[in-house]
């Protein structure tokens, strides 16, 4: 039986820049991990190229789905402009269900404009527009009717509201529920967040991310923390733990803590170096696929849209993380957010040829 899939959150318009290195003069802090890129004032500077595509975090995410097999739909807002016109052609061509797009007059559909340059780590300016206006009465019970997995990525401002109508409506329709809420919505909306864990299957977040919720652990579970034992050979993230406004926190103890709160599955990603999924059998750490980088957006949703697909299909945690790893490793050898994505033959075959540099170690968490 076909997976039948909704992908909730953003579907954007994408103007992707690419500046040759010698055009754009790059910084890195050498006390942070941050690194910048340097625009002269009032040049013009020519670009190697400048395409147009479309993305969005729930239109990648279904089209990922919709590769691999799935029957997938999205539940986005989109302005009844061009840019939403283009959105709509690239679900058809894609085979992507587009019954529950809704569009607004109020904003322009969202635009994104990518710079990339140097390592192809890009800068992107933004303009959210309709994915803001996504409102609680908009959640219907029958929009969740014959899902299996409902997977709710990033919902912009007054959008993230809906957060606990979404994920109880899924809860509620027995679907295997997947979130990945976004650094704003999990600084903004901290408690409600929390709060809604208990209707959670997995729990997807990066590094970043993962630190900005250490306060809050810290602050409201007395638990006992989990021992951190690790030695010199586990990887960097298990061994370095978490750390945000003056809080530190294991990674055992940080995802055992979201576990206690109700979530089924935590996963925290943590670029080249990687992704940790906890759960009930232990932490399972995957290696990052290396590959020749030409653009690294989208490959946070490939990843995250490929392991949901996997697990809600029952397939073992192992083979999951594995294939998402291949299909992120096939978006970032891409320029945008979709044209990498596999099917789910290209995926088995290059997941075949490549097992071995996707060694997966469980570490007991107990």
């Amino acid at each position: 039986m076909t997976t039948r899939a909704l992908c909730v959150g953003s579907a954007m318009a994408d103007i992707i820049v690419l500046v040759a290195n010698r055009d754009v003069e790059r910084m890195t802090m050498h006390n942070a991990t941050s690194s910048f890129l340097l625009l002269e004032q009032g040049k013009k500077i020519e670009a190697e190229s400048i395409t147009q595509h479309v993305g969005g975090g729930a239109v990648n995410a279904a089209v990922a789905m919709a590769r691999l097999g799935l029957e997938a739909g999205v539940l986005v807002k989109i302005g009844r402009d061009r840019n939403g016109d283009r959105i709509l052609d690239r679900l058809a061509v894609e085979g992507v269900d587009d019954r529950h797009v809704l569009r607004a007059e109020e904003l322009p559909t969202g635009t994104a404009v990518m710079v990339s340059s140097h390592d192809r780590n890009a800068t992107i300016f933004t303009q959210r527009g309709t994915n803001t206006l996504l409102r609680p009465a908009e959640i219907r019970p029958e929009i969740f009717a014959d899902r299996d997995l409902v997977y709710i990525t990033n919902l912009s401002n007054r959008s993230a509201d809906c957060f606990p109508a979404l994920t109880a409506g899924a809860r509620d329709a027995g679907a295997f529920v997947a979130v990945n809420p976004g650094i704003r919505q999990l600084t903004s909306r901290t408690g409600t967040f929390l709060d809604c864990l208990d209707k959670v299957d997995l729990l997807a977040i990066n590094r970043v991310e993962a630190e900005t919720l250490v306060p809050a652990l810290s602050a409201q579970d007395e638990e006992d923390p989990v021992p951190e034992r690790w030695g010199e050979a586990a990887p960097r993230l298990l061994r370095m733990g978490l750390s945000f406004g003056g809080f530190d926190m294991g990674l055992a103890d940080f995802v055992s803590r979201l576990r206690r709160r109700g979530a089924g599955r935590v996963l925290v990603t943590d670029g080249v170096e990687g992704a940790y999924l906890a759960d009930a059998d232990g932490l399972h750490h995957c290696p990052a696929l290396r590959a020749e980088v030409v653009g690294t957006a989208g490959a946070g949703d490939a990843f995250i849209a490929t392991l949901a697909a996997f697990l809600a299909q029952g397939r073992p945690v192992q083979a999951a993380l594995q294939a998402a790893a291949v299909n992120a490793a096939a978006v970032v050898s891409g320029l945008d957010t979709q044209g990498g994505l596999l099917t789910m033959p290209a995926l088995e075959e290059m997941l075949s040829e490549r097992a071995a540099e996707l060694r997966t170690v469980r570490f007991d968490i107990d």
